[in-house]
């Protein structure tokens, strides 16, 4: 089947049209500098949280503290709690990104189940703040600021109360929260020890 050349014509211009198009560059979108930096750490009866701010010559702590769920508390009641006292958190700091514990491998089916629960409650809260979204690997977090992956979580906090300056020594929930998020911040220095993956 032949074309006219007219036709012929018409085909060259819609082609060249199209790589006109296609080889402009896009224009670059501007890279987000996150200033501050929300980490949680998961967990049914006692979610940490820790907001910092970066800041020179080390970052500077907005907040921190444990999401506590009573023992006699249903599942469902500790869920909402959780999502909705890190909506408060993220309304109240505005944090543009967040960094939560990634999974570990739990001996026990049950406990996987309910720590997979109380991470999705956190995770709703952040997805609808329109929240950057990473986790790390508990024994990465370790290695960042402890600089051994097989940490105790009072050698975790202990480095986190020095980093940040903090006048006492933060819970243990909310030490691994703000670990965290100190691990984020050094993820993005030029020597990251635990480079975060996107959720």
């Amino acid at each position: 089947m032949g074309i006219s050349p007219k036709q012929f014509e018409q085909l060259q211009s819609r082609v060249s049209k199209a790589r006109r198009r296609t080889s402009a560059p896009a224009p670059a979108a501007p890279a987000r500098a996150h200033e501050v930096i929300l980490g949680v750490d998961p967990s049914l009866r006692g979610t940490g949280y820790g907001v910092i701010r970066v800041a020179k010559p080390q970052p500077v702590t907005l907040a921190h503290g444990t999401i506590v769920c009573a023992a006699g508390w249903e599942r469902s009641r500790c869920l909402a709690k959780i999502y909705e006292s890190l909506r408060d958190v993220i309304r109240q700091h505005q944090p543009t990104v967040c960094i939560v514990e990634g999974l570990f491998f739990a001996q026990n089916l049950q406990t996987a189940l309910i720590m997979g629960e109380a991470r999705g409650a956190a995770l709703v809260a952040m997805a609808e703040a329109g929240l950057e979204i990473y986790e790390v690997a508990p024994r990465k977090v370790k290695q960042a600021i402890v600089g051994y992956g097989a940490a105790q979580k009072l050698a975790v906090a202990k480095m986190v109360q020095r980093m940040l300056q903090l006048a006492e020594l933060p819970e243990a929930d909310a030490a691994d929260a703000l670990a965290l998020a100190l691990t984020h911040v050094q993820s993005s220095g030029r020597f990251s020890l635990a480079a975060p993956k996107r959720v």
